[in-house]
């Protein structure tokens, strides 16, 4: 059996274990054995480029809780989203409560406020990295409980905003539609990634996505792409090829095998010509070496 198919589940204890530290429901996906808690900045009003942009659009935190293969540990890996003056006392409450920081960077260029994103992870058992890595948020505007409700859904969805067959047909996947955006959230199903032994899958963070934000005629698209180290300039050129603007090329995790870059994006343009420009990238992945330039 794979790895991913032998992980054990967590129990039903270990997901109330979950919930009660953090005060919200999340969502379990089964065939990963993963169990996810959305943190959305319900908070802010970003702008990129002037123009006003959902949260959904890219400014939604998590937080993932896994077994290892063998069950004799688990790990807890998250997303967080910060003001540029919250990042050092999150890092400093990360590591008091025995957690570590695997990455600290941008996924947007020309958004207000300025947003940075503090990659947290650890090892232990459910409950206490639970207890541990809600006691490291509390105090931040990303705790649940801190949080202003999101409001009343919007009048116009993604699905009255885009013409989701028109782009299902482009990138040959199903997305979901969140609030006003459209999202495509893609694993990397033909890699075996492990870390820390815990197999990385799609919803502890080892995903493509591209989220949609506007209207079929003029749409803007962000997301991120992981990709072998191999992969990352053959998916800059596709990028910059259908005018889509690089934003960052960086890491999310710490002693991952096979290393996996990050690459975040960012274009505006209609909706179909933005699906073209993301679908020829994933066409890049699963088509170079390991490493990267051959010398």
């Amino acid at each position: 059996a794979s790895p991913i198919a032998s992980t054990p589940a967590l129990t039903p204890d270990e997901i109330t274990a979950i919930e009660t530290a953090l005060g919200k429901k999340g969502s379990y996906k089964e065939a990963e054995s993963v169990h996810t808690t959305p943190l959305p900045r319900n908070d802010l009003k970003v702008t990129v480029k002037g123009a006003p942009v959902p949260i959904p659009f890219g400014f939604g935190g998590w937080v993932s809780f896994k077994k290892s293969v063998d069950g004799k540990s688990a790990m807890v890996m998250g997303d967080t989203v910060l003001l540029q003056e919250e990042v050092n006392p999150l890092i400093s409450a990360a590591q008091a409560n025995g957690l570590e920081i695997g990455a600290i960077h941008n996924h947007f260029f020309y958004e207000e406020p300025r947003i940075f994103y503090v990659h947290v992870h650890g090892m232990g058992t459910v409950a206490d990295l639970a207890k541990r890595y809600a006691d490291t948020i509390r105090g931040s505007k990303i705790f649940p409980a801190n949080q202003p409700p999101a409001g009343p859904p919007p009048t116009m969805t993604g699905k009255e905003n885009f013409d989701i067959p028109a782009l299902d047909a482009i990138v040959k996947y199903t997305g979901t539609v969140n609030g006003p955006t459209y999202k495509y959230t893609i694993g990397r199903s033909d890699l075996k990634v492990m870390m820390m032994g815990v197999e990385m899958t799609t919803n502890i963070g080892l995903n493509t996505w591209a989220s949609f934000a506007g209207k079929q005629d003029d749409a803007q698209i962000a997301g991120d792409i992981a990709m072998l180290p191999g992969e990352v300039n053959n998916v800059i050129k596709t990028l910059r090829q259908h005018n889509i603007e690089v934003v960052a090329v960086h890491s999310h995790m710490l002693s991952d095998d096979p290393h996996i870059i990050f690459l975040h994006y960012l274009g505006r343009g209609p909706a179909t010509d933005l699906a073209k420009g993301f679908r020829a990238a994933l066409d890049v992945l699963g088509k170079a070496p390991m490493g990267g330039m051959k010398m």
